[in-house]
């Protein structure tokens, strides 16, 4: 079980750093198939992420300071949202945060597959207030259903805030650190959390990355576009088999 741990934490991490999510997109369905129940796998994947997304975002950082400005506000919305999660999880059953997890990579399947590609992000200036709602709401249900929250903003970031894809997943993983964070004390709070298995993968998760960030850095965006939706898809298929096996 340790082994699989560290694997699924290297796997994990890479898609993380490489798309710009926390990675629990891709944990929570592996976690699903050896055997752990939802709400186990959405406290695993919550921890992984604040080692993902700290570490991340670090990196992307080092590369482009000027885009996070709104970040602050979209995390701060994000982690006010994201403190309330474990409230949703208590009470919704394993089966209703599945459909909801299907829903919301069904959702940015559909954003993605029409989104336009830009080299570079264009209006970046918004109403601060909007854009701690948009976090706030993005938080609740993302921590919700063990993702970090990326995988719906970027979609967003994208088609109505004029971000080029490249820029909107690190501005998605610089959220994942607010969303994350709130979402592990909201979880902990209400006896959720799984602390010596979230520790595992989220160690490992650091390796994977380093090395996703990279790769990101050198893939042509048209070819960016293709592998997000590849594994949006992948992943949309994968849950809804288990959901019905």
């Amino acid at each position: 079980m340790i082994t699989a741990l560290l694997i699924f934490g290297v796997i994990a991490g890479f898609i993380g750093g490489f798309l710009g999510v926390g990675g629990g997109m891709v944990l929570i369905p592996l976690l699903l198939f050896i055997g752990f129940n939802m709400k186990s796998a959405i406290s695993i994947s919550i921890m992984q992420m604040v080692f993902t997304s700290i570490f991340g975002t670090f990196l992307n950082y080092q590369k482009n300071k000027d885009f996070f400005n709104n970040g602050i506000f979209i995390g701060l919305g994000g982690f006010a949202g994201g403190i309330l999660s474990g409230f949703i999880v208590s009470k919704l059953s394993a089966f209703a945060l599945q459909l909801l997890f299907l829903f919301i990579v069904g959702f940015a399947i559909y954003r993605v597959a029409l989104t336009k590609i830009i080299e570079s992000s264009q209006n970046t200036t918004h109403n601060k207030y909007m854009l701690l709602i948009i976090g706030f709401f993005i938080g609740l249900i993302a921590m919700s259903i063990g993702v970090g929250g990326s995988v719906m903003l970027t979609p967003i970031l994208v088609s109505y805030m004029f971000y080029s894809l490249r820029d909107a997943s690190s501005l998605g993983l610089f959220f994942v650190v607010f969303s994350s964070i709130a979402g592990f004390i909201s979880l902990s709070y209400n006896g959720h959390m799984l602390y010596y298995e979230g520790t595992i993968v989220g160690l490992s998760s650091l390796i994977g990355v380093f090395f996703g960030i990279k790769s990101k850095s050198i893939i042509k965006l048209k070819h960016y576009k293709n592998i997000i939706l590849f594994m949006y898809i992948s992943i949309f298929l994968s849950v809804l088999y288990k959901l019905f096996n």
